[in-house]
């Protein structure tokens, strides 16, 4: 449910004097010979792009990969010094020692497949019987076959945790890459299905047998995709919001045993569910029953195999890596170990790396700079929302009311995540203390139902590059990792900070009025809060700017997708409005004072254009497309400014310029 900015770069300044001025414009970063009015982007960020050729290990590195690099060396200093002998249980012994087993590639290749090999074997001798419970022990933090399920907070109920039911199964993530027929899709349906077969050679089957295996596994996952909800119908909570009794998903999907599934996840009271997909789960409970033992067997061993291989040795993390990376992104080389084990811990001990990371690189102040410009944005959507000519005044008030509701989280949490009941046992295999890492994760997780929301709870952690919204619980965070110099910049002027981490800001403000955010009101709960008139205006000017970014080539012949992105692309509309607007009330924004050559407002846009200055592979270009509800940078950049007059007048942008957009196709939202 979290609305991602997504590969966010900031940088924030308070009022400093021009002789102290950062020049957070980088004339280097400029394509000189196009002229702003032919293709901005490329204007803005073509300099920069000629300067960063794309590195082989990335299939795009932009401005946000420097800014997550940044990050990622901190956190390898911090873990790298943490010593050897860190007393058993503590923090510094789990993270340290998660981290030197993925360091360890000798014992991971003497090892192979030796880790898998006991629930494998287990997996082997399954019958129909017990599908159920092995499914359940794979949902519990290993991987999600046929099935995901998850609590969260209840759409309609923000202060009650409720059980989740939604469509899985599905390796390549997207229903598309199953039943598309053109040549980069097929190119990588090939190649996963060359990725199953290797895999099951890694673990000793014979090379016609593996070749039948993978044939099985496609075709389940196959079947799966066909009645899988397309990526735009998953956008839609109210027909995602199919709440049943218990009695009633067992009479409803009676070949699944419901009984086995959730006494494996420890779930012993389960009143209500909600069935986010139900063609999904009726066709995972006709394959229970209609798929031969042996097809379903294969089919759990592929998904236990697929989701280790990263953590083995070198035979199976190549093929993970050929498949994941090199197909459907376009990578050429793996990246070094250092930063594949470094993730480990970062990501599955993330908030105890994170009261590590902010001791160190999180200044006390920080939290009270950033308040101030986040009411300063706050205030600045408010009065947007006030003098909106399509909204009514009833629609207008409740909005007002969201939107003085927000809770904002900056930096860190004020309560830590106890990581005190996990072991991680060096002794053990690499992969081991992967899967107890997350099963105890996923424990938790299922052990918040029939508990009330923790309202105090982070979904990123505080080392991460990036914000988010949270539509169950109307709040806005933005974690420590962004926070900090250059991109929190006290000696940045005021147009650069507003162009990039003011957009920012009011990006995630916005995504509490998007398509999706608009459903819920001021407490989080999915509560229709709109006049019917007020909703068609507003599905109008949605659309409208969805058409937008759906007549963008993204490669070959491929369009972008304006209703997939739909969410974002009025964020970034709106937080590139309100930040102007924020920016505005400054003293440099009332003023026109050049810097560097450029006027205040030429340098709010060069600001904003650079957070998105990016190389990418045309595989990583048409898989985003496929997976990502973001459009990509360039549409970020020359398809949303062009619905701004101020844009326009800046760099005097003319109607027979490829850049320009006549006003009465413009959109304004918020």
């Amino acid at each position: 449910m979290r609305k991602i900015i997504f590969l966010c770069m900031a940088l924030l300044a308070m009022t400093v004097s021009a002789g102290d001025l950062v020049k957070a414009v980088d004339r280097a970063n400029l394509d000189t010979k196009t002229h702003p009015g032919t293709n901005f982007y490329q204007y803005a960020c073509g300099g920069w792009k000629r300067a960063h050729p794309l590195d082989p290990q990335y299939a795009r590195f932009g401005t946000f990969d420097q800014l997550a690099e940044n990050s990622r060396n901190q956190v390898k200093d911090i873990i790298t010094n943490l010593g050897t002998n860190n007393p058993r249980g503590s923090l510094k012994q789990k993270v340290g020692d998660l981290y030197a087993q993925g360091m360890d590639s000798v014992r991971l290749n003497n090892e192979g497949m030796a880790p898998l090999k006991d629930y494998i074997d287990n997996l082997k001798t399954l019958t129909r019987n017990y599908f159920s419970a092995a499914i359940a022990d794979m949902h519990n933090g290993i991987a999600s076959p046929f099935f995901n399920s998850s609590v969260m907070a209840d759409l309609k109920d923000s202060n009650s945790n409720m059980m989740y039911l939604t469509q899985g199964g599905l390796g390549m993530g997207d229903r598309d890459y199953y039943l598309d027929n053109d040549a980069n899709t097929v190119k990588v349906r090939k190649a996963y299905v060359n990725y199953i077969q290797q895999l099951f050679q890694l673990i000793g089957y014979k090379k016609a047998a593996a070749t039948k295996a993978a044939q099985h596994v496609m075709a389940i996952e196959t079947e799966l995709a066909k009645v899988a909800m397309t990526r735009e119908e998953t956008r839609d909570y109210s027909k995602l919001y199919n709440v049943m009794s218990y009695d009633q998903l067992k009479k409803s999907y009676p070949n699944i045993n419901w009984g086995q599934y959730f006494s494996v996840l420890n779930i012993s009271e389960l009143d209500n569910l909600c069935v986010f997909q139900p063609k999904s789960i009726a066709k995972v409970n006709e394959m229970i029953k209609s798929l031969k033992e042996e097809d379903v067997r294969e089919y759990l061993i592929f998904k236990y195999v697929d989701a280790a291989s990263p953590y083995l040795s070198d035979a199976f993390a190549d093929a993970n890596f050929d498949m994941y990376s090199r197909a459907m992104s376009g990578k050429q080389v793996k990246m070094p170990r250092w930063k594949h084990s470094l993730d480990v811990p970062n990501t599955l001990l993330g908030e105890a790396v994170g009261q590590l990371y902010v001791e160190k690189y999180f200044p006390a102040d920080s939290k009270k700079k950033m308040q101030q410009l986040v009411d300063n944005l706050k205030k600045a959507l408010g009065e947007h929302i006030a003098t909106l000519s399509w909204m009514s005044p009833k629609t207008k008030v409740n909005a007002l009311v969201k939107l003085n509701s927000f809770t904002v989280k900056i930096g860190y949490p004020d309560k830590w995540f106890d990581y005190s009941k996990l072991d991680i046992d060096p002794n053990k295999s690499y992969w081991e203390n992967i899967m107890a890492a997350r099963r105890f994760q996923a424990e938790y997780e299922y052990g918040q139902l029939n508990k009330p929301v923790d309202k105090e709870r982070w979904f990123m952690t505080p080392q991460t590059v990036n914000a988010y919204y949270e539509p169950s619980s109307n709040e806005i965070c933005f974690p420590a990792g962004i926070l900090q110099a250059p991109y929190f910049d006290p000696n940045a002027d005021e147009a650069c900070n507003y162009g990039a981490i003011g957009v920012v800001i009011g990006h995630e403000m916005t995504h509490g009025f998007d398509d999706q955010g608009r459903n819920f009101d001021h407490n989080g709960n999915m509560v229709d809060w709109w006049t019917p008139e007020d909703a068609a205006k507003f599905q109008e000017l949605a659309n409208k700017l969805g058409a937008q970014y759906s007549a963008e080539i993204v490669a070959d012949d491929v369009h972008a997708n304006g209703t997939f992105t739909m969410g974002e692309n009025i964020a970034d509309h709106g937080g590139l409005r309100v930040a102007y607007s924020a920016f505005k009330k400054t003293e440099q924004g009332k003023g026109d004072a050049m810097i560097d050559g450029f006027t205040p407002d030429q340098r709010f846009f060069l600001s904003y254009a650079n957070v998105w200055a990016a190389n990418i592979t045309k595989e990583e270009m048409l898989r985003r497309t496929k997976v990502d509800p973001h459009s990509l940078g360039v549409n970020r950049v020359n398809v949303a400014i062009r619905n701004l007059e101020e844009f326009f007048n800046a760099f005097n942008i003319q109607p027979e310029m490829p850049m320009w957009r006549d006003p009465a196709d413009r959109v304004i939202i918020w």
